[in-house]
């Protein structure tokens, strides 16, 4: 696989999950959002535009530290 094709969804804290790369990001009855080559997905549930990102965790308390176990 490319590098440019290599799909990453880094998990941020107190924040929304960042997804690069060649991915295709389907509703609940598998229709397709529009293609994007980064995005935000939102974390705290009080986005305006979910499943995107609107920065609303930013002022809403929303707190998280997700680490992978060691």
């Amino acid at each position: 696989m490319a590098e440019d094709k290599k799909v990453t969804l880094k998990i941020n804290d107190n924040g929304s999950i960042r997804v690069t790369g060649d991915v295709e990001l389907l509703d609940g009855e598998g229709k397709p959002f529009p293609k994007k080559p980064a995005f935000s997905l939102c974390m705290c549930g009080q986005s305006k535009s979910l499943p995107f990102c609107d920065g609303s965790h930013k002022t809403n308390g929303y707190q998280n530290k997700i680490r992978v176990p060691e």
